[in-house]
């Protein structure tokens, strides 16, 4: 069974930095396109940003280029979020997902087969 468990969410000011870690079963996480999403109330669910395990590579949306980052712990199954330059329409549910494999990475929900349950992501101005 697929799991992905997501931790790390809270609330924080602008300007904070918050870290958030889906952890998954191994054969999810290896060699995978894993990725971040986020959907604030009464909008679409967006991409956030995507990393290949097998290689590291990651990419990014426009609206957190710069401030956020993506990382991996192969010896943990992990990837983590890492938020910085927090901004009040940073505020949403965060979600972490899985690929079903293969190595070229789209930041589209339609390419992610498997999620995470969320964690709220606060930031007060």
């Amino acid at each position: 069974q697929v799991q992905l468990v997501e931790s790390g969410g809270g609330s924080v000011q602008a300007g904070g930095s918050l870290r958030l870690a889906c952890a998954a079963s191994r054969n999810t996480y290896s060699s995978n396109c894993m990725g971040w999403f986020r959907q604030a109330p009464g909008k679409e669910r967006e991409g956030v940003g995507v990393i290949y395990t097998g290689g590291g590579q990651t990419s990014y949306a426009d609206s957190v280029l710069g401030r956020f980052t993506i990382s991996q712990d192969n010896a943990k199954n992990t990837v983590y979020l890492q938020m910085n330059g927090l901004k009040p329409e940073d505020t949403a549910m965060y979600y972490c997902a899985a690929g079903l494999g293969g190595n070229v990475c789209y930041l589209e929900s339609q390419y992610f087969a498997y999620w995470g349950q969320g964690t709220q992501v606060t930031v007060s101005s």
